[in-house]
């Protein structure tokens, strides 16, 4: 079968012949139609994320179609949509992931390819709302987001929450998910037409982080935020708790912008700020993600699909120039 591969750091991908896979016990075979792009894809191209640098099949979210299972299946797969829980091998504890967690695509082989092998206890039915170019960019951001907000930051009726950096997949969820939990939204981005399309899908405002203390005109204007959503971290970090209000929360899942640093000790704990982090989630954060999108029916916003497997270079590149508003999709068929 072909498959986008990563033979090394810095390296371009290309589509390589590889064995296809058999499934195992409690595994089903998918033939994947659609599969989509996470800045994590990014950085493991660029060596700066944990685990293997090379010789990799990227990719973590994706939809396709069982063709085959292995022994001691127990669902009734064959011929069925699906979609896949990137989060694999958890642990037994749902505060925080144990030794054996992986996320697909890294160093599991992943979605950017024609078929793929998983446990069925990954495995779920497309949402029915949901297109199939949709259902592929669901799962990562959903479970990201969805155990940010809810399991980690408990967002409440009524509260005003921050979503930074908008555009992002993550984070258009992240505003998607808190208005249909009855918050106030507010965004911030370096686009002015990336803040009016958020505003158009239902944020109450928004702030340019590129402009000297935003978060001061934030927080005169929202007496500051109870949840505030990153996914860059960075020197920016910083401005993020001068936005918060005493006793908000901080919750974040991503060091795009790199390290944290100078920040004022007692602006956390005099404000008794929680500084809160989250990555992927439980095998049960992605059954309720899956069931609070079907109720809500929440759509994940694409940006663009590509045509073929061929074009998941130009697909990186595309994300890494950080133009996107939504989700970016590989046609793997």
């Amino acid at each position: 079968m072909k498959a986008v591969f990563l033979t090394d750091t810095n390296q371009p991908l290309i589509i390589k012949e590889v064995e296809m896979p058999e499934p195992k016990a409690h595994q089903v075979l998918i033939k994947l139609a659609y599969s989509a792009l996470n800045h994590r894809d990014v950085w493991i191209q660029k060596g700066k994320y944990a685990g293997p640098k090379s010789g990799l099949i990227l990719g973590s979210d994706g939809l396709g179609t069982v063709t085959k299972v292995g022994e001691r299946v127990e669902g009734n797969w064959l011929g069925k949509k699906v979609i896949i829980n990137p989060s694999h091998d958890w642990g037994d504890d749902p505060a925080a992931f144990g030794n054996d967690f992986k996320i697909l695509g890294n160093p599991e082989p992943g979605t950017f390819s024609e078929y793929i092998a998983v446990d069925e206890k990954y495995v779920h039915l497309k949402p029915a709302h949901l297109t199939d170019e949709e259902a592929a960019a669901l799962p990562l951001a959903g479970i990201t987001t969805y155990r940010a907000l809810f399991t980690r930051a408990a967002v409440k009726r009524g509260e005003k929450v921050l979503v930074t950096g908008i555009g992002a997949g993550t984070a258009l969820l992240a505003l998607q998910y808190a208005i249909a939990a009855g918050a106030q939204v507010y965004v911030t981005s370096s686009s002015s037409e990336k803040i009016d399309r958020a505003k158009a899908l239902g944020a109450v405002a928004g702030y340019n982080y590129k402009e000297e203390d935003w978060f001061h005109t934030a927080k005169n204007e929202t007496g500051g935020f109870d949840v505030i959503v990153d996914s860059a971290s960075g020197k920016g970090f910083g401005s993020l708790i001068e936005a918060a209000r005493p006793g908000g929360r901080i919750v974040f899942f991503g060091g795009t912008d790199g390290v944290i640093g100078n920040i004022v000790p007692n602006k956390i704990f005099w404000r008794n700020l929680s500084i809160l982090g989250t990555t992927m989630g439980t095998l049960q954060d992605f059954k309720d993600m899956l069931e609070y999108t079907e109720k809500h029916h929440i759509k994940p916003i694409l940006d663009k699909v590509y045509p073929h497997l061929a074009h998941a270079q130009d697909a990186v590149d595309y994300m890494h120039e950080g133009k996107q508003f939504g989700k970016i999709v590989l046609t793997n068929v």
